[in-house]
């Protein structure tokens, strides 16, 4: 089941978030995210546990994925590609530009990103730690 995130699910969701940073729960305040207004945080429930979720912020008609993370144990069953499905979705046919960062060796990530229509823009150097990013955005006709 994908839903969008509650109060509820912060501890779940910061877990999850360390596989992507060792600082996730400081450097995204999930739980200002949820009531920012601008936000969206999207949960996926598999037995009342979550093993993936994205968040992003939305403006007009621009959304930036912020992060994706999936449960090393559910990995390619289709968690990732629903939650960035559910989100396009829910930007409505107003979202004209989806844009993200990605490291530049996580060939698994841009390769899921470019099914999806993304396209690399930009290299960001010395974006994370220890690699830099793509831009990578999604335009909409």
């Amino acid at each position: 089941m994908i839903r969008e995130a509650t109060v509820m699910d912060i501890p779940r969701i910061n877990e999850l978030g360390e596989l992507l940073h060792e600082n996730f729960s400081n450097l995204f305040k999930i739980n200002e995210m949820l009531n920012d207004g601008y936000s969206k945080v999207i949960v996926y429930e598999k037995e009342d546990l979550i093993v993936g979720f994205i968040s992003a912020t939305l403006f007009y008609d621009t959304c930036d994925i912020l992060s994706l993370v999936v449960d090393p144990n559910y990995r390619n069953k289709m968690v990732a590609s629903n939650l960035i499905t559910y989100l396009i979705s829910e930007g409505g046919e107003n979202l004209k530009l989806v844009t993200l960062e990605v490291a530049t060796h996580n060939i698994p990530a841009i390769n899921l990103y470019e099914k999806f229509g993304f396209e690399i823009v930009h290299t960001r150097e010395k974006y994370y730690k220890d690699d830099d990013a793509y831009l990578m955005a999604r335009k909409s006709e």
